[in-house]
C-alpha cells in the first residue's frame, strides 16, 4: 500500500518517475540496481548506494508492482591496493594487486575463501539486519561462466564505434586541462573506492577505458587476466572478429592467443562494462555518487554507449551526496578505521540507521554519529515517534519514520519500551553493564510504571552499552567514588553544606527520575528564596552550575558526568547519603 504522505516524500516522487519510465519502456518488471565492490571494508558511504534504490524499490513493492532490487557484487574488479588498517593483512598482499578480488586470499584468520567473500559477507549480514531485500549477482560468476560472452564479442566488434564515443569525452577532458581548469575526474561511486576530497578528483575520467596500449595502438574494450600470473597487467595486441582469436602479452612475460568465445578470464573495461549491464539487465533506476557529473565520468559516457552501441537506455540516476561520520573526515575505504554498517549497527538499532538515509534526499549530505551526537540523534527519533502518536508530525517526517521502521515485507524489530538512549548509556556506564544493578535503576526511573525485565528495553539497551564500551574514551567513563571525599567535605562553606542538606532531605520523597530532576534544579532556587518551579534567571543558572559541579566532584571526582538525576538513581540512595557526608 502506498504511503499517504506522497507529495512531501522524496521516495514516493522518485518511485513515480521510475514507474512512469518503466511504463514508457513497456516493462512488466521494474529493475532498480546497486553496485558494490568488496575490495575492502564496505563503509557507511557505500551503504547509500544500496539504501537509495532499496527505499525506492520498496515503495514500488508497497504499491503492489513487480519490482526487483538488483545488487551487483563487483568482485571481478582488480585488486587495486592494500587498504590500510585491515586486521590480518600486511604488505605481503601487495603481490595480489591486479588479480580479481575473488582470487585474492582473505585476511588471515578469516573463515572465508577469498578477499571478496570476506568483505561481502559482512555487508550481507548488515543488509539482512537492515531489512534490505535484493537479488545479489557475483560479477565473477557472470564473467567466468560465459554469461556475458555475446556482449563481449559484440563490444569487440564495435570497438571502433566505442572508441569514437569515448574519444569525444577524452577531447573534452583535454580541453578542460588546456583551459587551465582541473577537471573533476570522477565516476559513479563504485564502492571499491570512496573518493577523497572532490577537489582531488578520483582519476576516473582518466581511468583505463581500454585505450592505454600506446599512441597509434588499436583500441580494445576488453582486458584479459593473464592465465600465468593471474593479474591484469596485460595488453591486447591483436583480435580477429571472424575467429574471435585474441592475442595478448603480459608484463610477467607470458603471452598467448586464445579464442575469446571460450576464454572466460577477463572483463570489459568499466566504462563499457557498466552500460553493457544496464542494457543486459534492463535497469530502470540506479543512482550514483555526487562525483559522476563531469564530461568524462562513467555515468555520462555510459549514457551515450548504452544508447549508441548496446541499443539500451540509461537508467534514471539521481546523484547522491557523501555520508560523513560525526567528528571524522569524509569516509574513504582506502583509509583504516572507516566505520561500516556493521559498526553502526553495534551502537544503534536498525530502524534508526535506516532513518538517517530515509529522511534526507539523496543529494543532501549527512553524518552518522559515533560520538556524543548519537544521543541527540536518538532524542530526535524518539521525539518524532511522540509527534506521530499525537498527530502533530509533518507528512515527510511520517514517511521517513515509516520507511525506517517497516518495509513492504513487514515491520523491523523495535525496542518495546524505548527509554532515552542517553539514560540507558548513563546506566550502562555507571553499572558496567551489570544486569541486576541495571534493572534496579531502570525500575526506579518511573515508580508508577516500572521496568520489570531488561527485555523490555532491548535491543536499545545493548546498543547503548556497546556505545559506552567501544566509543567513549576511558578517561570519560564514569567511576563512582568508593569512599567520601573527606577533604572536600571539610572545605565546604555554609551555603554548600546547606545545599547538600536540602538535597538529602528531599531524596526519599523524590526518588524517581522526574522527582530527582525537580530536586536538583530546585535546591539552588530554594536557597535563593524562590519557589521550586520558578523560572531560572542568569544568576540562578550560575548557582545551579556550581551546585551540579559540587555534586559531581563528591560523587565521581569530576566536574561533569551523566545527568545528575540518572546518576543519583544509579548510585542508590544509601550510597549517595554516604558520599555526600550524611
Amino acid at each position: 500500500m502506498a504511503l499517504t504522505t506522497h507529495e512531501a516524500d522524496w521516495v514516493s516522487r522518485i518511485a513515480d518517475d521510475v514507474i512512469a519510465e518503466a511504463e514508457r519502456r513497456g516493462l512488466k518488471k521494474i529493475v532498480c540496481a546497486s553496485g558494490l565492490s568488496p575490495s575492502g571494508p564496505i563503509h557507511l558511504g557505500n551503504l547509500r548506494e544500496v539504501m537509495v534504490p532499496h527505499l525506492v524499490a520498496d515503495e514500488i513493492k508497497r504499491r503492489g508492482l513487480d519490482c526487483e532490487h538488483l545488487l551487483s557484487w563487483d568482485d571481478y574488479d582488480r585488486f587495486r591496493k592494500v587498504p590500510a588498517g585491515v586486521e590480518g593483512v600486511d604488505e605481503s598482499w601487495e603481490q595480489h594487486i591486479g588479480r580479481p578480488l575473488t582470487a585474492v586470499p582473505a585476511p588471515s584468520g578469516s573463515p572465508y575463501g577469498s578477499w571478496a567473500e570476506h568483505f561481502r559477507a559482512a555487508m550481507e549480514a548488515s543488509l539482512l539486519e537492515l531489512g534490505v531485500e535484493y537479488r545479489g549477482i557475483s560479477q565473477t560468476a557472470q564473467y567466468t561462466s560465459g554469461v556475458y560472452t555475446e556482449q563481449i564479442l559484440f563490444a569487440m566488434r564495435e570497438r571502433e564505434r566505442i572508441d569514437a564515443v569515448l574519444d569525444r569525452y577524452r577531447t573534452l577532458e583535454k580541453e578542460a586541462k588546456g583551459g587551465g581548469k582541473k577537471p573533476q575526474q570522477q565516476k559513479k561511486q563504485k564502492p571499491d573506492e570512496a573518493e577523497t576530497e572532490a577537489a582531488e578528483g578520483s582519476g576516473a575520467a582518466g581511468e583505463d577505458d581500454g585505450s592505454g596500449a600506446g599512441a597509434g595502438s588499436a583500441y580494445y574494450p576488453y582486458k584479459p587476466y593473464c592465465t600465468a600470473c593471474g593479474r591484469d597487467l596485460t595488453t591486447v595486441t591483436a583480435y580477429d572478429d571472424a575467429t574471435t582469436e585474441l592475442t595478448y602479452t603480459c608484463r610477467c612475460g607470458h603471452g598467448e592467443t586464445v579464442e575469446l568465445r571460450t576464454f572466460h578470464h577477463g572483463k570489459l573495461v568499466w566504462k563499457v562494462d557498466w552500460p553493457m549491464r544496464w542494457a543486459y539487465e534492463g535497469v530502470v533506476f540506479e543512482p550514483s555518487g555526487v562525483d559522476h557529473q563531469s564530461p568524462g565520468s562513467s555515468f555520462v559516457v555510459g549514457g551515450q554507449l548504452v544508447k549508441e552501441i548496446f541499443g539500451g537506455q540509461q537508467p534514471l540516476g539521481p546523484m547522491y551526496a557523501f555520508v560523513g561520520i560525526s567528528g571524522m573526515a569524509k569516509m574513504s575505504s582506502s583509509k583504516g578505521g572507516v566505520p561500516t554498517p556493521a559498526d553502526a549497527l553495534q551502537i544503534m538499532e536498525a530502524p534508526l540507521l535506516r532513518w538517517l538515509y530515509a529522511r534526507r534526499k539523496p543529494n543532501q549530505s549527512f553524518k552518522v554519529a559515533f560520538d556524543q551526537e548519537i544521543q541527540r540523534t536518538y532524542d530526535e527519533w524518539d521525539a518524532l515517534g511522540r509527534k506521530i502518536a499525537d498527530g502533530s508530525a509533518q507528512p515527510a517526517d511520517i514517511a521517513a519514520h515509516t520507511r525506517a521502521s517497516t518495509t513492504a515485507l513487514g515491520p523491523l524489530t523495535l525496542t518495546e519500551r524505548p527509554l532515552p538512549y542517553r539514560t540507558l548509556a548513563s546506566v550502562a556506564d555507571i553499572t558496567g553493564g551489570q544486569e541486576e544493578q541495571t534493572l534496579r535503576i531502570l525500575s526506579e526511573l518511573d515508580p508508577a510504571h516500572p521496568v520489570h525485565s531488561l527485555d523490555e528495553v532491548r535491543p536499545r539497551l545493548d546498543r547503548a552499552h556497546r556505545w559506552i564500551t567501544t566509543q567513549v574514551p576511558a578517561d570519560q567513563r564514569t567511576r563512582v567514588r568508593e569512599e567520601p571525599d573527606a577533604a572536600l567535605l571539610a572545605s565546604l562553606d555554609e551555603q554548600q553544606r546547606e545545599s547538600l542538606r536540602l538535597l538529602l532531605e528531599g531524596l526519599e520523597e523524590n526518588w524517581s527520575l522526574e522527582g530527582l530532576t525537580s530536586l536538583v534544579y530546585g535546591v539552588p532556587k530554594i536557597q535563593a528564596g524562590l519557589a521550586p518551579d520558578a523560572k531560572p534567571t542568569p544568576e540562578l543558572k550560575v548557582s545551579q552550575r556550581g551546585f551540579f559541579a559540587l555534586l559531581y566532584r563528591l560523587l565521581v571526582s569530576r566536574e561533569t558526568g551523566p545527568r545528575l538525576p540518572t546518576l543519583l538513581l544509579a548510585v542508590g540512595a544509601e550510597r549517595v547519603r554516604k558520599l555526600l557526608g550524611a
